[in-house]
């Protein structure tokens, strides 16, 4: 039987869920670490979404062995869930069908929390002061996802779940709340996020997950996901005939080699290893050739 110690806020083995007999997660084991950021990468339908369900207490599991904080997230426990913040990725529709405004709404939240984040100073964190006083039914969908997440913080989690939390942020309130998560982070919370956005987790996890088909395909950091830090690298550089390039599995020695050659610096020198998106795609059977063709890596449900 699978179990927590101290330095564990998430431990899983052999989780199994299925809809309709058809297997949505199949068989996962992984373990985050207290204070870790810890992200899911998989295509649509992989199984990111039911796993944070499960791990959140909002669904149950077939079968597998879960603690989450200690406790077996199905028995959800009042005193469990005031320890843990949720951002699902579909929102509650009650939230946007009422007259509550957005500072209503989340001072509202706060009260259930023993020592809540100031509601104003939440809403300001997620980019939402000037419509702090707007009713949640009037709000645009990125400005409803923005207070999704207001909601999910609030309470001072030490475990917070963010399924794909910055869909529909535009590029200024996307850094502003990787900035956030970074303080959180910094600050002791355990952050399990799920995202499309590839330099999202590259920016902000210390491991990632790439799930496919309900199962984990590889688990690492992003540095060396794949193989990525180890892998061939391409140097390309301009020469007397154009560009010219070379493979190298230690493209220290020819850049030193062409730093000779040229008598000190090398005309538009460029060093390139797999992306993380080099990698992800071929561990999820995508090939990076075929970028015109493939499902976008950014946006869509998971």
């Amino acid at each position: 039987m699978t179990t927590s110690h101290d330095g564990d806020a998430i431990v899983l083995s052999g989780l199994r869920k299925s809809y309709h007999g058809r297997p949505a997660v199949d068989g996962i084991d992984f373990t985050v670490r207290r204070g870790e950021v810890f992200a899911l990468l998989g295509p649509n339908g992989a199984g990111k979404t039911t796993t944070v369900e499960i791990l959140a207490g909002h669904r149950r599991r077939d079968g597998g062995e879960v603690r989450v904080l200690g406790a077996d997230p199905a028995d959800g426990r009042p005193e469990w869930k005031a320890r843990i913040g949720v951002v699902l990725q579909r929102a509650d529709d009650l939230t946007y069908s009422s007259v509550l405004s957005v500072r209503d709404w989340v001072r509202s939240v706060a009260a259930y929390y023993p020592t809540p984040r100031p509601p104003d100073e939440v809403i300001e964190l997620v980019g939402l002061s000037r419509q702090a006083r707007v009713r949640a039914s009037a709000l645009s969908g990125g400005q409803r996802r923005r207070l999704d997440v207001a909601l999910g913080i609030v309470g001072r989690p030490e475990l917070l779940f963010l399924d794909e939390p910055t869909t529909g942020f535009d590029p200024e309130a996307r850094v502003r709340f990787w900035s956030l998560l970074t303080q959180l982070a910094h600050d002791g919370t355990t952050i399990l996020l799920t995202t499309h956005y590839l330099e999202e987790a590259e920016r902000l996890a210390d491991r990632v997950a790439v799930v496919a088909a309900g199962r984990i395909v590889a688990i690492a950091t992003p540095q060396t996901l794949g193989g990525r830090a180890s892998a061939t690298a391409t140097v390309r550089w301009t020469g007397p005939d154009g560009t010219q390039s070379r493979r190298t599995g230690d493209p220290t020695a020819v850049v030193r080699e062409l730093g000779q050659r040229f008598g000190g610096a090398v005309p538009d020198l460029v060093v390139q290893r797999p992306s993380l998106e080099d990698v992800y795609l071929e561990m999820i059977g995508q090939s990076p050739t075929r970028a015109d063709t493939r499902q976008p890596v950014t946006g869509g449900p998971a």
